[in-house]
């Protein structure tokens, strides 16, 4: 099952990135690397969840809020590269919170970015991981999060310049794409494809 079926059957909609309140793009394309600026827990409505997890927010709502995060990350991966079934593996993800003194169940609120994740992109969307704690995060938001992963250099360009591209299956890579193996072994089939990394940079919470 392709990313986007399984979006629809979690019965999900990708929201679309949101205007800029400072001087940034939600993301940017250099040679093969796309860059996704950081973002916060916004609702459809635009509104975000914010407060201090731990003191005003729940581990409950805040693991929401992470939820909200990641669906704003596809949605960003889907305005770059115009589709999720272009993304091949979610290599890192950072989440931040804003979180009380003493509190120290970081890593599941972070669950709820990568459970998403998972359940879009199956095990390519189980990455690396960092969980932790702020003391502070813009506009009191209770969760930022930044994800790297990779895709494929020519979804990019197509995408930038409106040439259709065929989508893949969750997981499927292209030949060309750039993998590293356990032990930090590097390879790539040979094909005149490059590999494009996928890197979320956190800035605003947007």
């Amino acid at each position: 099952m392709s990313a986007t079926d399984r979006l629809a059957q979690l019965g999900l909609t990708l929201p679309p990135p949101p205007k800029p309140l400072g001087n940034y793009v939600p993301f940017r394309i250099g040679g093969n690397m796309l860059f996704l600026s950081g973002v916060g827990p916004r609702r459809p409505d635009g509104s975000m969840i914010a407060g201090t997890v731990g003191q005003d927010v729940s581990i409950e709502q805040a693991y929401e809020a992470a939820r909200l995060c990641g669906l704003n990350l596809l949605g960003n991966m889907h305005a770059a590269l115009g589709s999720l079934d272009r993304v091949d593996t979610v290599l890192k993800v950072l989440g931040m919170v804003n979180a009380a003194p003493g509190f120290g169940d970081h890593p599941k609120v972070i669950d709820g970015c990568t459970d998403l994740f998972v359940d879009v992109f199956g095990d390519a969307g189980r990455p690396a991981r960092s969980a932790v704690g702020m003391g502070s995060l813009p506009r009191n938001i209770a969760v930022e999060i930044e994800a790297t992963g990779s895709g494929v250099a020519a979804a990019a360009r197509a995408c930038a310049s409106g040439s259709p591209l065929g989508g893949r299956r969750a997981g499927e890579r292209r030949p060309g794409a750039a993998i590293i193996r356990p032990g930090g072994r590097y390879s790539s089939a040979v094909s005149k494809s490059a590999g494009t990394t996928i890197s979320s940079s956190s800035t605003s919470g947007e």
